[in-house]
């Protein structure tokens, strides 16, 4: 597996335990370094996941709006937590992260990966949709201001 799958993987696990929980007990951090530790051996680089779950964390709420603009026949809140929380991670990638680092396409194939591999049936199909739609409406903003 690779750092970077790995890395997504770790941060996936520490946010469905902390939304598991109801957002009770230990937080997000707290989770993630317990994970790293118990699950993370092999990862020559923690400053990428530590990065990735602080910036998820930081844009919680905007990162919640852009799912539900995504999906808007499906609350948040019934939404598969595996599925809402590949969707944090493949959104915060797609639109906070250094595109030449992280390009729009490796972030969407990293999400549904991870929807893959910890999802439901539908879950691949799911995350993949959410994230072209936010995909194509990030692109259509940026087309539009360009031709302003």
């Amino acid at each position: 597996m690779g750092s970077r799958h790995l890395s997504r993987s770790l941060v996936l696990q520490s946010l469905f335990e902390w939304d598991f929980n109801n957002y009770q007990g230990p937080s997000a951090q707290d989770i993630f370094k317990r994970n790293l530790e118990n699950l993370g051996q092999g990862l020559e680089d923690i400053e990428y996941p530590t990065k990735l779950l602080t910036g998820i964390l930081e844009h919680w709420e905007e990162l919640n709006k852009l799912i539900e603009s995504g999906a808007p026949e499906w609350p948040l809140e019934q939404i598969n937590i595996i599925d809402r929380n590949v969707l944090r991670i493949g959104i915060f990638e797609l639109i906070f992260e250094n595109k030449k680092e992280v390009p729009p396409k490796v972030a969407i194939n990293e999400a549904v990966e991870l929807a893959k591999n910890f999802g439901g049936d539908s879950s691949r199909r799911f995350v993949n949709g959410v994230l072209g739609t936010i995909y194509r409406q990030m692109e259509e903003t940026l087309s539009s201001k360009e031709n302003s």
